[in-house]
């Protein structure tokens, strides 16, 4: 038999109060969101009154640093705030629909994964359908994981990390990535006939930092061959400054194959094996959200801009022999 709480929760639950539930969860007091909202300090506390009463619940704590949520605010922001994203998402797409646009797409990428597959996949799709927009964010997996999750990212395209099955993400590989040493085509080792592990020794390096998933199998190697990295290094997760880097100092640095190969910003190759990648690239989604059409056209895209770089890769592990 239906309870009051399904009554209010199914019939009476309006958007300015899933608004009120995340404003006062973010500002924490209030007079903070009178102000904010343009609403009068009365008619916010009556609001928040009204809803508690309705629901027969007790949503905040009044304390003295503010308001603070109780395991049944906590609950009720969680979606309200899942509303909210969904509800704005609804907004553009009707409003891409009736402008005859074909939509927005919203990709999370590692920084370390940006600079090839993702922009082949975005031309592409705008020669498809140039009024499809895109925006892309850059971020870690503990930053964007949580907005794939609540809906602010359609896609996350980069090194597919560990998760486990109960996660709630979809994943595809896209690419299975060999590593690569790799220096400015100016660099003195890149000019030797003959390269030899020990003539590494003295050049700086451009290292991803820990915990990256190239770190520890990159050290292995370089141990196993010699090469003492603690002397004179530089530390970052981002390709565009790893090639700077490289273009300004003698440094030696090591990146997923596609990435090395980038014909726009060519990088030499060094002829020294390094082991696969842990984890090849890919792209992660949301199982329980549906995907967008905008978003469909997306994952084609990335599956062909995967493909032909599959081709290139195949084209330079051969040419070394030819």
């Amino acid at each position: 038999m239906p309870t009051s709480l399904d009554w209010y929760l199914l019939r009476n639950l309006k958007a300015r109060q899933l608004k009120l539930l995340v404003a006062l969860d973010d500002l924490g007091n209030l007079k903070k969101v009178a102000e904010a909202t343009h609403v009068t300090l009365p008619a916010v506390s009556k609001a928040l009154a009204e809803l508690e009463k309705g629901l027969e619940l007790e949503l905040f704590t009044r304390t003295t640093q503010g308001l603070r949520p109780t395991i049944y605010g906590e609950c009720l922001i969680r979606y309200a705030r899942s509303m909210m994203i969904e509800l704005q998402q609804a907004r553009d797409e009707l409003k891409a629909l009736s402008s005859g646009s074909g939509g927005k797409v919203s990709i999370g990428v590692y920084a370390a994964s940006s600079s090839v597959l993702v922009p082949d996949a975005i031309a592409l799709l705008k020669e498809r359908s140039a009024t499809t927009n895109v925006l892309v964010s850059e971020g870690t997996t503990s930053t964007l994981l949580p907005q794939l999750w609540e809906g602010k990212l359609d896609l996350v395209v980069g090194r597919l990390p560990i998760l486990s099955p109960s996660s709630g993400f979809e994943e595809k590989l896209l690419l299975e990535e060999q590593l690569v040493l790799v220096t400015s085509p100016a660099h003195p080792l890149a000019q030797l006939e003959h390269l030899e592990w020990a003539d590494l020794k003295e050049y700086p390096w451009v290292l991803p930092p820990l915990p990256s998933q190239m770190r520890e199998p990159l050290e292995r190697a370089l141990i196993r061959n010699g090469i003492e990295l603690e002397r004179d290094y530089i530390e970052t997760s981002s390709l565009h400054l790893t090639r700077a880097c490289l273009y300004r100092t003698r440094a030696i640095a090591a990146m997923a194959s596609a990435a090395a190969h980038d014909t726009l910003l060519p990088l030499a190759v060094l002829p020294l094996s390094l082991p696969p990648m842990p984890r090849g690239a890919g792209m992660l989604w949301n199982r329980n959200r549906p995907l967008s059409p905008a978003a469909g056209l997306m994952i084609e895209c990335l599956e062909e801009a995967a493909a032909v770089l599959k081709e290139k890769e195949i084209a330079n592990r051969m040419e070394p022999s030819a």
